[in-house]
């Protein structure tokens, strides 16, 4: 079974757990801002983008360098393939349920027309 870093998940699910984080990771997908370019773009203030921005600096999805008086933003480095991977393995466990509700389903189904086909003799 695969291990996981149970503070790097919550850091990760925490952080995606906000529209405007997942906006800001978009954005920044496209290029590198600034935060106040993001907080113009997203309608807030800059203290409430710099929030934003510590949360997913904390679960390593963006990276800021200060250059003067501008905070650039970028994508952070790492990618998101534990938490895909946690995510994958818990759709296989409910497709692995749904398939098996599925044959009692048909199974019942079957007994079903059975019984109407006995029923009607």
């Amino acid at each position: 079974m695969v291990q996981y870093s149970e503070t790097r998940l919550d850091a990760s699910f925490a952080a995606l757990s906000d529209a405007t984080r997942r906006g800001v990771l978009e954005q920044l997908g496209r290029g590198d801002a600034s935060i106040t370019q993001l907080a113009g773009q997203f309608r807030m203030t800059l203290t409430g983008m710099k929030k934003h921005i510590g949360l997913l600096e904390r679960a390593a999805l963006v990276t800021t360098e200060k250059a003067g008086r501008v905070r650039t933003c970028r994508l952070g480095v790492r990618a998101l393939e534990e938490e895909a991977a946690w995510i994958g393995r818990h759709r296989e466990l409910w497709n692995a349920r749904f398939d098996a509700l599925d044959k009692i389903v048909e199974q019942l189904k079957s007994k079903e027309k059975a019984d109407a086909r006995r029923t009607k003799r």
